[in-house]
């Protein structure tokens, strides 16, 4: 059985790595997909393990050999998908969550009409901002800038097939949680895994 590909995006600081972090680690049927970005690592980041960290002329041949199945520029960094590593993981069985922007969201769609695609709010603006200063990772003048482009992502939740406000945690996290679970159980993954059992009761 293959498994689903889920698309998780969020305005930065809503707490969508701590959640994709969180349902990782107790579905052990789930996978982070790896993405590749030009941005320098953070402090406590590991290569290959958060990100695959590369150059521009890398992340720029890879791209025109058509590697990425998306690719965005978030921040003057840039940022993409391996194809083949999703697919791998996919064919495995294992359901795969890309961690990515809205931008990617939508190249994901055209290509990948039967993924899965969650938008994590915040509980407020308010909120947003004191996460993104908590994190103490940004600037004064990052944190502004990622404010002003937060509402801008933010416009596009309409894209996306499920909304989730993180503003207690736990709660958000159950109801992710769901969501991979239900998908799992769609008639299509379920026919593929009991055709022995459904043809003995329709015998």
């Amino acid at each position: 059985m293959s498994g689903n590909l889920f698309i998780v995006a969020a305005p930065s600081g809503a707490g969508k790595t701590s959640l994709v972090n969180a349902l990782v680690s107790t579905q052990p049927q789930v996978r982070l997909s790896v993405s590749h970005t030009t941005r320098p690592a953070r402090a406590g980041e590991i290569d290959g393990q958060d990100y695959h960290f590369v150059d521009m002329a890398t992340f720029g041949q890879m791209r025109d050999a058509g590697e990425f199945m998306e690719s965005a520029n978030v921040f003057d960094n840039f940022y993409g998908t391996s194809a083949s590593a999703v697919q791998a993981q996919l064919l495995q069985g294992f359901d795969v969550i890309l961690e990515i922007d809205w931008q990617g969201a939508q190249q994901v769609r055209n290509n990948f009409a039967d993924s899965h695609s969650v938008f994590i709010l915040p509980p407020s603006k308010a909120t947003l901002e004191q996460r993104l200063r908590h994190r103490g990772q940004d600037d004064e003048a990052t944190i502004s800038r990622r404010m002003r482009d937060a509402e801008r992502e933010i416009s596009h939740y309409v894209e996306f097939d499920y909304l989730i406000v993180n503003d207690d945690f736990d709660t958000a996290l159950h109801s992710l949680t769901a969501i991979v679970v239900a998908a799992r159980h769609q008639q299509r993954h379920q026919v593929n895994q009991y055709q022995s059992l459904l043809a003995e009761l329709l015998a």
